[in-house]
């Protein structure tokens, strides 16, 4: 670990994250209408979908006490390998069962790939110089991400508009590719993760499990004593519900406007990497949101205009006007995120901060599971147009949630109260006290767009 230096370390994490990333660009534009050509219907599209999602919110906490037992590239391996699984079942599923197997494969491979390699990053880096700022690391992370589920869309695309190959299907090839890819991931975190392992074996991973439960439990803890954090943390309720809008239901408006899922696919390659940029866009512009409205209000706002851009993909008419609403959907989704993220880390300090953003995540998935069922059942009965209606209002009916935020950054330090169990010391709750004032710093360094689906 010692005999890397800083620089090398931060070239080996941003090469596998662009890996990590970029059969998941793939998929993104193909995997709805594939499963639409293999026979399912919206409505068994939605029910399938619950499967990653109640899997992820099962496993989110627990894995990361595996990854601190057995060490985080072990984990990563067993994930990669798990998601290379869940891809090469998706490239041959026919039917509901079937794909309920790869949605759960998913969520496990999700759960337990969440975290490790941010950890093995900060920890590697610290390692080989105490003082090194790992953030540059983490911000360019951000990039690599949007460029990296950019390229797979539109390499996606491409691949659709060349397809069929042989007995394999238009909408199947980018899964085939996305496997393959999936396989030099895996290849490349076995050489390219150096890692001192401080903790191993069948009785360090037992210990983990038998704590999770109380880790679980403090986590939750801390909602109950900070309302600010209470409400930041329901808002992923809303957004995961409404997320499922412009992730799931957008290939299926796009194929009805353009006349054909084949058509609808190859659109959305291109289309996949503008928004992606557009999410980057949307993240650089957080700064100047901190600065002309700070960081409740600015975040409250890019709700309820992410509600809009909803609407205008359900009823704008024409595939332009789709995809221009779609493009400024992924815009406000890059600013929402770091302005969130950057408010949840001001409440929290000490042990429980990565319990915490777990939890942030949790909320996100039952609520998904909820959305996909919901909105793809009421597709199925009215109309897709209806369904993202419905989804929009959702994702703008959490601006409210900001206003507990928003009413702490405008305190003074004076009227902050800090009470006893929220103390530094043994026992130390991990709840920071409400801040007096929005940090332009803090949200800014969080900054970096994260996938719409924030792993």
């Amino acid at each position: 670990m010692t005999a890397l230096s800083v620089r090398q370390i931060r070239f080996r994490y941003l090469t596998l994250y662009g890996l990590r990333w970029l059969p998941s660009g793939l998929l993104m534009p193909v995997m709805i209408l594939l499963m639409q050509e293999r026979g399912l219907t919206l409505s068994q599209i939605g029910l399938v979908a619950t499967a990653q999602g109640l899997v992820v919110l099962a496993l989110e906490l627990p894995t990361g006490g595996f990854a601190d037992a057995l060490g985080r590239k072990p984990v990563l391996v067993a994930a990669w390998a798990i998601g290379l699984g869940s891809l090469a079942l998706m490239a041959v599923a026919d039917s509901f069962w079937m794909f309920f197997l790869v949605w759960a494969l998913q969520g496990v491979y999700r759960a337990l790939d969440s975290g490790p390699m941010e950890s093995w990053y900060v920890d590697a880096t610290l390692a080989a110089d105490p003082k090194a700022e790992y953030e540059r690391g983490l911000g360019w992370a951000g990039t690599v991400i949007g460029v990296a589920i950019g390229a797979g869309a539109l390499l996606s695309g491409g691949l659709v508009a060349l397809g069929p190959v042989g007995p394999v299907s238009a909408l199947a090839l980018p899964v085939i590719v996305a496997a393959v890819l999936q396989g030099v991931s895996i290849v490349a975190l076995l050489a390219l993760m150096a890692e001192r392992r401080h903790a191993s074996g069948p009785a360090a991973l037992r210990a983990s499990v038998v704590d999770a439960p109380r880790m679980v439990g403090q986590a939750v803890g801390l909602l109950r004593r900070n309302r600010v954090l209470l409400a930041l943390v329901a808002v992923e309720l809303f957004w995961g519900f409404g997320m499922v809008t412009f992730e799931s239901l957008l290939p299926v408006r796009l194929a009805d406007v353009v006349g054909g899922a084949d058509r609808a696919a190859a659109l959305l390659g291109p289309a996949g990497t503008a928004a992606w940029l557009a999410n980057a866009a949307g993240a650089a512009l957080t700064p100047c949101l901190l600065r002309r409205l700070g960081a409740a209000p600015a975040a409250a706002l890019m709700r309820i205009l992410q509600g809009v851009t909803v609407v205008g993909m359900g009823l704008l008419a024409g595939p332009v006007g789709v995809l221009i609403a779609y493009l400024a959907c992924y815009a406000v989704h890059g600013a929402s995120n770091p302005l969130h993220m950057g408010l949840l880390h001001r409440q929290v300090d000490g042990p429980y901060r990565t319990s915490v953003l777990s939890l942030n995540s949790m909320a996100a998935q039952p609520a998904g599971a909820l959305g996909a069922v919901t909105l793809t059942a009421l597709a199925d009965a009215t109309s897709v147009s209806i369904a993202m209606i419905v989804g929009a209002v959702m994702l703008a009916v959490a601006a409210p949630l900001y206003l507990p935020a928003w009413r702490a950054a405008r305190r003074t330090p004076q009227d902050v109260t800090v009470e006893p169990e929220a103390t530094a010391g043994p026992g130390h709750s991990g709840l920071a006290p409400e801040p007096a004032g929005p940090s332009l710093d803090a949200a800014a360094a969080a900054a970096a767009p994260t996938p719409a689906g924030r792993d």
